[in-house]
């Protein structure tokens, strides 16, 4: 059977919207947490500060949440996949790129930087703790995970940019 039949062109579309559609999504989530939630935490008590992370955190664990930042990479890999078996050479770079900055850049420094500051807030008991100690904790976590999610924020809406940038030069998919 032909690599390039109708139903492998098919899948390759279909995944390739997926991949779009998925990384989008986290690209939007993360760009909208930096332009709002962010400036709104920041302005607030640190014991507020802290409950309120901790609040967000524990709500953003969710299915949805997991099938978009999970699936994205997931997508992302089956797609680069299908594409080099297709033999799409002008799409291939796209997407090698794309899932390397996604994996690397977003996953990554979610799994390695965000997400151990993130259980840190929550092992913390933020009601028992002194006023000195919530504010240790604040200074120690909160510059250091904002630097670490501008930096997954960037790289999300540059695998974006990176999938929406053949779609612009009408690149076969």
């Amino acid at each position: 059977m032909d690599i390039k039949s109708a139903d492998s062109m098919s899948l390759s579309q279909a995944l390739y919207a997926i991949s779009t559609i998925l990384t989008g999504l986290v690209a939007g989530l993360f760009y909208g947490y930096q332009c709002s939630v962010i400036g709104g935490l920041g302005n607030l008590g640190n014991r507020e500060y802290l409950l309120a992370f901790k609040s967000i955190n524990a709500a953003i664990l969710n299915p949805v949440f997991f099938l978009s930042f999970i699936g994205s990479l997931l997508v992302l890999i089956a797609t680069t996949f299908v594409a080099y078996r297709n033999q799409s050479p002008g799409l291939l770079p796209y997407l090698c790129m794309s899932t390397a900055i996604y994996a690397i850049a977003v996953f990554g420094i979610t799994a390695a930087c965000n997400v151990p500051l993130n259980e840190q807030v929550a092992a913390f008991d933020v009601q028992g703790a002194s006023e000195a100690e919530v504010a240790k904790l604040r200074l120690a976590f909160e510059a250091t995970w904002n630097k670490w999610h501008l930096l997954r924020t960037i790289a999300s809406v540059a695998a974006f940019i990176t999938l929406v940038l053949p779609l612009v030069k009408r690149i076969q998919v």
